[in-house]
């Protein structure tokens, strides 16, 4: 890597932690509303559990990360849109290479629909605080792994049957060099359905990027 590089990346970090600052006030905001709703009674989230319904703590949990995974591809391709880029998701691509610093780099506006999202489940669907909790930490943890880059783990996952199905650091760092395809968040389902999966992803050979700082959305 030439000074030059190691400089732009360097640069690329320091961007996605000021934008990441942001985007915690952002959540930090958006947990305080659903602290005040709860306090009044309005959210449907709740502290005890009957014993013989903790089958239920999985089938919300994972309706939840099915919703969301839904509303952030539809979000995510939107906000690719050419009149809506420059205010809700430049500033996520504007590094030269995803780092576990980029995974929460949202432009306020951005931030903003991702934690409305958060407050609004909360109000329509029974969750018990467990499974909030689980979301959550699935959230970051699945945004992290995400943006590790593309070289930092082995490049078989995705012809392996769970890569082909679930998204990992492979399918999302080509995102971040090809903006025109893979926007899911846990799964690659909406991709392949909406057609913006790459076509050579986890085909034939191992998958090589072709990273295009260049390349517009």
């Amino acid at each position: 890597m030439s000074e030059l590089q190691g400089r732009r990346i360097r640069d690329g970090i320091r961007h996605d932690i000021r934008l990441s600052v942001l985007s915690a006030a952002v959540f930090a905001v958006a947990a305080a509303a659903v602290l005040w709703l709860q306090a009044h009674g309005i959210t449907r989230l709740y502290a005890d559990a009957d014993p013989g319904h903790w089958w239920y703590l999985v089938v919300s949990y994972l309706t939840v990360l099915i919703l969301q995974d839904a509303l952030f591809y539809a979000t995510h391709r939107l906000f690719h849109h050419p009149g809506l880029y420059t205010a809700f998701h430049r500033g996520h691509h504007l590094s030269r290479r995803p780092t576990p610093w980029t995974s929460f780099a949202f432009d306020p506006p951005e931030a903003l629909v991702q934690a409305l999202f958060l407050v609004g489940i909360v109000m329509l669907i029974p969750l018990h605080l467990i499974t909030l909790l689980a979301v959550l930490s699935t959230m970051t943890v699945w945004a992290i792994v995400n943006h590790l880059d593309l070289d930092t783990l082995p490049r078989r996952f995705p012809h392996h049957l769970l890569g082909r199905w679930v998204i990992g650091p492979s399918h999302h760092s080509l995102h971040h060099s090809r903006p025109s395809v893979h926007f899911g968040l846990y799964f690659t389902f909406w991709d392949r359905v909406g057609g913006t999966q790459d076509g050579r992803y986890g085909v034939g050979r191992r998958f090589i990027s072709v990273r295009s700082s260049a390349e517009q959305p």
